[in-house]
């Protein structure tokens, strides 16, 4: 990362630890983003958002208890500058309009999640 340069602080939020390891290592290998933290369920994740300050949050689609479209609704109340992806393993044909109607800013497929498609969508915020 260059020097002067503010890092992108990224939030996860899946209820599998393995996705949760692959999303941290490719955050890691994503320049210019860091990872700042991590929540197993929405509840855990809504609370990680308000304390830890996130740019952006990585948010699974299908979690119990609180899925990811009823976080992502929630996320954007409480931190309206928050950007979203949702993220599922599944294609659903409703996701993405599901995703824009909660305040996400897309709906990703987990297996087309890389550093470059992070940038992209990071990019276009502006």
């Amino acid at each position: 990362m260059a020097v002067g340069v503010t890092p992108v602080n990224v939030l996860t939020i899946d209820d599998s630890p393995r996705f949760l390891r692959v999303a941290r290592e490719l955050v890691a290998a994503t320049p210019g983003f860091r990872c700042i933290g991590e929540a197993g369920s929405g509840e855990e994740g809504i609370a990680a958002a308000v304390r830890l300050h996130p740019d952006l949050v990585l948010l699974d689609v299908r979690m119990p208890h609180m899925d990811g479209i009823e976080t992502a609704q929630r996320l954007t109340e409480a931190c309206p500058d928050l950007v979203i992806l949702l993220l599922s393993a599944a294609e659903e044909a409703d996701a993405p309009r599901a995703a824009h109607s909660c305040g996400a800013a897309a709906f990703i497929r987990k297996q087309d999640l890389t550093p470059g498609v992070l940038q992209a969508h990071w990019g276009r915020r502006a």
